[in-house]
């Protein structure tokens, strides 16, 4: 080998060894954002354009500037939010209210709620579809999903569904996929036809709850009770590989720029990172976050994770009409930790 030759195949080297690094990289706690408050929480979303961090927080929505790192503003006027879904070129957002059973748009700009849309029982997962412009909210006690023209915020139907719908996702194309808990299933929706199209069987996987999407390779990621994540084939519905995560798993994330898949975890205070390493094996690394720490939102542009949570008291003792309490939450406690690479 000459010693041009030679000088040019070890700066590849490096250079490729670099890129490959950076495309998998590990995560360490990078701080946490202070809310404070009363109340629990549920999912969060992030707005990678406008770097806003939409979390849920009992009867609000807090909106945490990313770059600074700090509150800025508040969608209030609710009663028991779960989810946000935003529609960036309609400008708007789109939250659901299990408490009032209403899907709620407010405006991007202001944070002012512009309407309220009657949905099912127990509006909780709710996503906008680009494709057809429309947001699903699926129903947690009526088992449907009502989806609404984004655009002017009507009810363009209500879909039936086999079970209690969870978290549900979209791939952009024209199709819906959200998991059934109680049938530990996938159900995939066309999105334009408001119709379901396939059920797919998660076993071994069980009670699945959040779920992620890579879009590019056409691969879901669903998180089920019995610690393990079931990694789906978004054509055919088969179950590739099921590796094992944290306990208490509540949301799952997928980052295309750094291929990696996570699961927060609530009851381990872990979070679970997945990494494929070829030929459908997945390694997996799980990170201390903190106990409560069960739902998160990636940023896909800083590649940062951000997972609510907050103190919490005693355990109060199980009831006949409360089986499994969950311990009190400290107020002014609330806050959202930071994850970096």
């Amino acid at each position: 080998m000459t010693s041009v030759k030679c000088i040019l195949f070890i700066v590849c080297a490096v250079l490729t060894g670099r890129f490959a690094s950076a495309q998998t990289p590990s995560y360490k706690a990078a701080g946490s954002i202070s809310i404070g408050g009363t109340g629990g929480w549920d999912y969060l979303t992030v707005d990678p354009d406008s770097q806003k961090l939409y979390v849920s927080h009992t009867a609000l929505v807090e909106v945490i500037d990313l770059r600074s790192q700090k509150p800025a503003g508040k969608v209030s006027g609710l009663t028991r939010v779960h989810g946000i879904a935003i529609a960036a070129d309609l400008g708007l957002g789109f939250i659901s209210d299990g408490g009032a059973n209403e899907v709620v748009q407010f405006g991007l700009k202001n944070l002012e709620v512009q309407k309220k849309i009657k949905a099912g029982t127990n509006p909780d997962g709710i996503l906008y579809d680009a494709a057809s412009k429309q947001v699903f909210a699926f129903n947690g006690r009526s088992d449907d999903a009502t989806v609404i023209s984004a655009a002017d915020g009507t009810v363009t139907g209500t879909l039936k569904l086999s079970g209690k719908p969870e978290f549900p996702v979209s791939d952009d194309k024209g199709s819906v996929f959200v998991n059934i808990e109680d049938k530990s299933e996938i159900t995939k929706i066309d999105a334009k036809t408001r119709a379901v199209v396939a059920h797919w069987q998660l076993a071994p996987c069980e009670s699945p709850s959040g779920l992620a999407i890579d879009k590019a390779n056409e691969r879901l990621f669903s998180v089920c009770d019995n610690k393990m994540m079931a990694i789906v084939d978004a054509k055919s519905g088969k179950v590739l590989a099921t590796p094992t995560i944290g306990e208490g798993p509540d949301a799952a994330a997928y980052d295309p720029g750094t291929k990696l898949a996570f699961s927060s975890n609530g009851e381990s205070g872990t979070l679970s990172v997945v990494r494929e390493g070829g030929k459908a094996q997945y390694s997996v690394t799980n990170l201390q976050t903190a106990p409560g720490a069960r739902t998160m939102a990636v940023d896909p542009s800083s590649h940062k994770i951000y997972l609510p949570t907050a103190s919490f008291g005693p355990t109060p003792p199980a009831t006949s009409t409360n089986a499994h309490p969950r311990p009190a939450i400290q107020p002014g406690s609330f806050k959202v930790l930071v994850f970096a690479p």
